[in-house]
This record gives C-alpha cells, structure tokens and sequence, in this order.
C-alpha cells in the first residue's frame, strides 16, 4: 500500500469503508475525485488476473468471459474421454454425462486442492455392467478380488506373444488393463493401478492419453507424492492431446505443489480459457498461484534493490500537502554538517529530490550543532524515507525529530501517516491530539487528520476537519479542493460542483482546480467539459516545476471512454513520460491500454516498468501478478493458436 496518494488516487465509491484497525494510507495531497486511472486499472485487474483476455474483432477490447454455456472454445475436445467408460474413443451415454455433470464440482475441487489420499475422480471410473456383475459378486471378500487382479497381470501375454496379436487385440487387451487399472485405484491401491496403467501403455499399440492421466493420478496419491512423475506423465498425455483438461488440471497441481508456480498459472490459465471460464476453481488457482509467485519474487528483488525515490510528480504531491515554512537559519559559526543541510533545503526547494535526499544524509552524518536544526533534518530524512516505502525507518528519523524538538507539529502530523501505513491507528490518532496540544491553531494539523477520515470513509468528520483548517487559512487550496470531493462522495454532487466552481473562481491562475473538476465531469459523462477542463490544467501548469502530468492521464482516460481513441489516449500517457519518465500512474495506463489493443507482449515491459517504479512491497507484488498473468496469456495464445479466433468470436456475442 502507498504511503500517500498524489493527486488521482483515492479510494473509489466501490471500495469498502476501511476498518480503524487495517493498515491505511493518509493521502497528503488531495485525493482525485474518482481515480480515473486507478478506476481504471482495478476494473480490468480480474481480467489480467484470469489469464483470461482477448481482443474483441469490434474493438471493443478485452473480455473477461463467464458465460455458462457448455462445450469448448476451440481446438481438439476432452469431452470424449471425460463422460467414456470403457476404452478411449468410446462414445459417452447420457446416463454417464449426467453423472459427471452432477459431480463436476466436487471433481473440480479435488483436482485444486490437491488430489489427496482419497484420489481424484477418475475420467472412467464406472465399469460397464458386466464388470459390475462380477464385482458385486467378489465384493464379500475384499482380498480375493485383489488377488484376482494380480493374477489377471500375471497372465499378461508375453512379448513373443505380444508381437504375434493383432494391433485391435492388443488395443483391446491395453483397454482391459486400464479399467482394472481404475478399480484398482477406487479401491486405493495405487501401486498396483500404476502396474496396470504401465502395463497397458507397453501393450497397446494406441497410446490414450487417458492411460498417463490416471496413472498420474495414481502418483499425488503416493506416499509421499511423486509429483515429478505426475509431471512426465501429464506431458505425455499432453502431447496426445494438447486441449486434455484434466491432465492441464493434474499437471499444474502438481507443478504448484514441486514450487514451480509460474508453470502452475500457465496450465491453471490455458484450463480456464478452454473449458470457457466455467470452472471457478481453476481461475481461483490462478490468482492463488499467482500470489505465491509475486510475493516469492518481490521478496528477492527487495532483499537485493536499492531503495528509489518515487516519481517527481509524486514526491511533489506529498510535500505541497503542508504549508511552506521557512528553511531553518543557520547559527552564527555553522557547522560543515549545518552547511549541508542548508544545501539539502536549497535542493528541495528547487525540486532536485535526488541531491535533497544526498545532502540530508550528509548532513546527519556530519553532525548538525543546533537542536533546531537537527530535528529539521530529521524530519527532512524521515520524508524521504516514507516517500521510498520505508517506513520503519521514517518513524525511527521522525520520532528522532520529536525527541530534540517536541513541539514540532510538522513531524507529529508526518509521524501520524507513518502509523497509518505500519497498521497503528490508535497511535495515528494520538499524534494529530499531540500536535493539536502544542498548537492548536495549526491547520495542518486537520487538513491530514481530514485525509485520514476521509480514506476510512468518515465523510462528516473528514469534511469538519477540512473546515476547521480552512477557518484558519483559507488560502491553501487543497483544503477546499478535498472538502468539495468528501461532498461529492457523500452523494452531494450539486453542492460539490458548485463548490468546485467557487474554487475555480478563487484560485484563477491553478491548474489542480480544473483537474479534479474534470474528473467530476468525467464521472458523470460529461466528456466534451471534462477534456476542456484536462486541457485547462495542462495549460495553467506548464510553467511548473516539477510540472503535473496527471492531467495527461486523465485526458487519456477521457479519450478512451469517450471515443475509444486508444491511439490518443497512448499519446497523452507518453506525453506524460516524456515530462516525467517515472510517473507509476501513466506506466500502469500505458500497461492496460496496450492489452486493449492486443500488445500483450507491450504490456508485458510496461509491467516490468511499473515493478521497477514500485516503492512498497505491496506495489510489486501487484505489477509483478500483472506481468506474469499476461506472461501466461502470451504462452497460452503461442500454444494454441486456434484459440484466439474462437475467442474473438465469443467477445463480438457478449
């Protein structure tokens, strides 16, 4: 989770209202009214997720398909071997496929879980009736049937005798082996189904794929697994037949369980799409598989990556969110360390972060000689540190800061977000009443407590404290800007707009009013209003420095509901690059807007930018999830090709 959000994040009306005791994040600059960007991006996350996109013919992008009718969507069906009973190819009864039907769920669920000691449901499972004959007739004596059995093997012609049958008695005999094969397994001796389904393959001159997906359904069940043999297995009766569900099934079970999670969500992903998003069970195992992959890999590329500063556009969100004060005066005969500090102000100043965050460090490690001056630069420390996600290491500096300087309402108001992020709002809350006893008249103070209320969806209280920091300045901006969203989150969308227009009116010559009003007026589908606002904004901050490019994203957004102008909208966001190569927002835009046109291996690197440009360990693990789930879509499409007309063809009827 961010520490902070700049200006087009907030949490959006579909969110739920956050818990005091989840961790959150205050954002310190004014949230933006609907996150058009992030709307935009949690509305396709289930779609990148599943594995499950395809470009629509008509343009319209990509699909999450969950339509629940039956059969395949293209290629080679397994649906033959699913509902036979006796050898492969033999045609299915109704009775058969109504049983399976009635116990797809429960199969589904094994197959996810993990098959277990209890065995998975096998595709032939049921014998004809003249074997249930038989067996009723042995089922007295659970021993003598096995011993039957072994006898049966034992009788087994040998090779000279093999060599000598013709290949439909061979083809036979293998298809005998492999339904006392499965009776062997009903009865949970695997060992000996495994004897069966071997000798079956040496027999028959037909090699089913069905007879390696069952005898690897007999190894998940060994003690321990033999998941590797379950493996070879599978991708022999893969190779059979590339579209065989339950072997795609089996496989990515087992892969999962050897660790190989990124195999897992390509088989978990290929069975979600073929059996036509049908089987929730499978797509849950995609997300699950995932999860473990991303956080697996972000956990090695945080133990080894140096930390970064976010985006300029980002860090200067944060920091306009507190009233300028002045940089601290030196003493009379300053120190080197005093000296550098001052630098590291002067850097700030003019929005050179990367030389602020050099000079801060210097500085504290020099030794800075007034107590005044040390807590300022631990509190500037502290920032920086919040801003790269670290944020133990932010309260450590800016609890370091309120040790030598108590009443330094900056570095309580600051220290409170850091609560907010590490989980302790309790502590969170007793910071803002700490400020607030050392001054009261501080309208920092209930502009971030405001921000706290408002990302928990307290509204009223949010709304109160915003009003409480106007009445003591009403010069700073935000404050207002943030009080006439809480209105409109509240559903007092007339009393927000006006509110935004008598800011329009205050603050003439800023870019940040027409911003988020364009975002209100792109709530509410008033395209043609919102671009000219977005374009208004571009126009008043082009002098600024760092100078705000959300502006060219959310005109991008714009475009693309609007007019579906993907060509514009891509424009706009690299517009937003080349001014700030690091903006996160328009990387992640860029990334959805490629997989809208198809460019699933474009999308793939601007993921890989976005786990690049990602401060908390919790960003990388989202970009990460993106970047293998299209990963898995490209591998898909690249082994079956067939798939993707069918699919296109699907979309068009959605």
């Amino acid at each position: 989770m961010a520490p902070i959000a700049p200006p087009a994040h907030i949490v959006t009306p579909s969110q739920p209202s956050v818990p005091v005791s989840v961790p959150v994040s205050a954002p310190s600059a004014p949230s933006s009214l609907l996150s058009r960007s992030q709307k935009f991006i949690e509305e396709n996350q289930r779609l990148i997720l599943l594995g499950c996109a395809v470009l629509a013919a008509s343009g319209a992008g990509y699909y999450l398909y969950s339509s629940r009718s039956g059969g395949s969507a293209g290629g080679s069906s397994s649906s033959s071997k699913d509902s036979t009973i006796g050898g492969a190819g033999a045609g299915s009864s109704s009775s058969a496929s109504k049983k399976k039907k009635k116990n797809k769920k429960k199969s589904n669920s094994k197959f996810v879980e993990g098959e277990g000691d209890k065995g998975p449901l096998l595709e032939e499972i049921e014998q004809p009736k003249s074997e249930k004959k038989v067996e009723k007739s042995d089922s007295a004596t659970a021993p003598a049937s096995t011993e039957k059995e072994m006898d049966f093997l034992a009788d087994i012609p040998d090779a000279a005798t093999l060599s000598s049958m013709d290949d439909t008695a061979r083809n036979n005999l293998g298809s005998s082996l492999k339904d006392r094969g499965n009776k062997l397994y009903s009865k949970k001796d695997f060992q000996k189904a495994v004897e069966c389904y071997t000798k079956a393959l040496e027999v028959s001159i037909r090699k089913d794929a069905v007879f390696y997906s069952n005898r690897a359904a007999c190894y998940t069940n060994f003690s321990p697994p033999e998941y590797a043999k379950c493996v070879a297995d599978c991708d022999e009766a893969l190779k059979i037949d590339k579209t065989y569900v339950k072997a795609l099934k089996r496989r990515a079970t087992a892969l999962e369980n050897l660790g190989r999670d990124e195999e897992a969500v390509r088989d978990f992903t290929a069975t979600t799409i073929i059996e036509r998003f049908q089987d929730e069970q499978a797509a849950m195992s995609v997300e699950r598989c995932l999860k473990k992959l991303a956080q697996k890999k972000a956990k090695e590329i945080l133990e080894t990556r140096e930390p970064k500063l976010p985006s300029p556009t980002f860090i200067s969100a944060y920091l306009s969110a507190f009233r300028a004060h002045p940089k601290p005066s030196l003493p009379e005969n300053p120190s080197q360390g005093d000296q550098t500090l001052l630098l590291a102000f002067n850097a700030l100043e003019a929005a050179d972060y990367t030389h602020a965050v050099t000079f801060i460090n210097e500085a504290i490690d020099q030794g800075i000689s007034w107590k005044d001056g040390e807590a300022e630069a631990h509190n500037l420390r502290g920032t920086f540190k919040f801003l790269i996600g670290d944020s133990e290491g932010a309260r450590q500096d800016l609890q370091k800061s309120l040790d030598i300087k108590p009443d330094f309402v900056q570095s309580w108001v600051k220290i409170a977000s850091v609560h907010m992020e590490l989980g302790d709002s309790a502590s969170a809350f007793g910071d803002f009443e700490a400020a607030i006893r050392h001054n009261a008249d501080d309208p920092d103070i209930y502009y971030h407590r405001g921000q706290v209320y408002f990302i928990m969806q307290e509204f009223d209280k949010a709304i109160a404290d915003y009003d409480k920091s106007t009445a003591l300045d009403g010069t700073f901006i935000f404050t207002h800007i943030q009080a006439a969203v809480a209105q409109y989150k509240q559903g007092n969308v007339g009393s927000s707009m006006a509110a935004f227009r008598r800011i329009l009116k205050e603050f003439p010559d800023k870019g940040e009013p027409s911003n988020y009003y364009g975002e209100l007026l792109l709530d509410q589908q008033k395209f043609q209003e919102s671009l000219e606002r977005f374009d208004r904004s571009i126009e008043l901050d082009k002098e600024r420095k760092p100078r705000n490019v959300l502006p060219f994203v959310n005109k991008a957004l714009a475009l693309f509901q609007w007019k579906q102008d993907i060509v514009g909208a891509d424009n706009l966001c690299k517009e937003a690059l080349d001014i700030d190569p690091e903006c996160d927002v328009a990387v992640a835009t860029l990334a959805q807007l490629s997989l809208q046109q198809g460019k699933i291996d474009e999308a793939i690197k601007w993921f890989e930018k976005s786990a690049q440009l990602a401060r908390t360990e919790g960003e990388l693990i989202n970009a990460i999830t993106y970047e293998h789930a299209s990963k898995a879509q490209v591998h898909f499409l690249k082994n079956y090709p067939e798939f993707a007309e069918r699919l296109s063809q699907m979309a068009q009827g959605m």
